[in-house]
């Protein structure tokens, strides 16, 4: 596992650009957007959309944000977005026009919902509901993490669920959530197809996106400082993202 801030930065993007067709995946908060205390409290620059809009078109239309988001909440913070977009951990995907890419992911079991909402207003914390799971939230009280951690991880295995942890979150999904999946799905449909995919992401749940970047012939890059078992180049944060993509 190589320590982010050790790996080299990625070539200039415009000589990618000149030398691949480059398929770009990039994860969205921490990534394209600063962290907020809460996931509701970003700060999205109110230009940003047509900031993608214009990267998308400089890919030919190969561009895709892949969020552990749902995409309804993806798209209240990005008005008329027309980029492809996967959300929930990549599971649910729409095309650039809108229309679903593959099935809708189902939601997680009332009894699991009911159990997330009372640990989290029992122990002062955050949860999130979403249409394809739910996440407990400790940045506010990062002395709750591993008790957080281990009652989602009890619940995720008492009912054969998934668990996806990040920072300050605990996530319960369906099995088969990742952003591998979205990567490859993206990957098999037009414009797509026979690109070289690179994959950009700030958290652990990033790595499955790189690695599938890494199978099929591109390359991962890790924002911020963490460590990667996936990514071949760094970034040093939000800023450093922007720049590099010329944004």
């Amino acid at each position: 596992m190589a320590s982010s801030p050790s790996l080299p930065p990625p070539p200039k993007f415009h000589d990618l650009l000149a030398r691949d067709r480059l398929a770009l995946f990039l994860d969205f908060d921490g990534t394209l957007v600063e962290l907020a205390p809460e996931p509701g409290a970003i700060d999205v620059p109110q230009d940003m959309v047509d900031r993608l809009h214009r990267l998308r078109d400089r890919l030919d239309g190969r561009l895709a944000l892949v969020s552990g988001r749902a995409l309804d909440d993806l798209e209240n913070h990005l008005d008329d977005i027309m980029v492809c977009r996967a959300g929930s951990h990549g599971v649910s995907r729409l095309l650039a026009d809108g229309s679903r890419l593959g099935r809708a992911p189902e939601g997680l079991p009332d009894p699991v919902v009911m159990q997330l909402r009372e640990f989290a207003a029992e122990h002062g914390l955050l949860y999130e509901p979403k249409s394809h799971g739910g996440a407990i939230h400790f940045r506010s009280a990062p002395e709750k993490e591993e008790q957080a951690v281990a009652f989602a991880r009890s619940v995720a295995e008492a009912h054969d669920l998934h668990l996806a942890t990040g920072k300050s979150i605990a996530e319960i999904v369906r099995p088969g959530a990742n952003k591998g999946g979205a990567v490859r799905a993206f990957l098999s449909e037009q414009p797509f197809a026979g690109s070289l995919p690179v994959f950009v992401g700030d958290d652990t749940t990033d790595e499955d996106g790189m690695a599938a970047a890494n199978e099929c012939g591109g390359f991962g890059i890790a924002v911020g400082e963490r460590d990667s078992d996936n990514a071949r180049y760094h970034l040093s944060g939000v800023s450093a993202v922007h720049q590099w993509l010329e944004l």
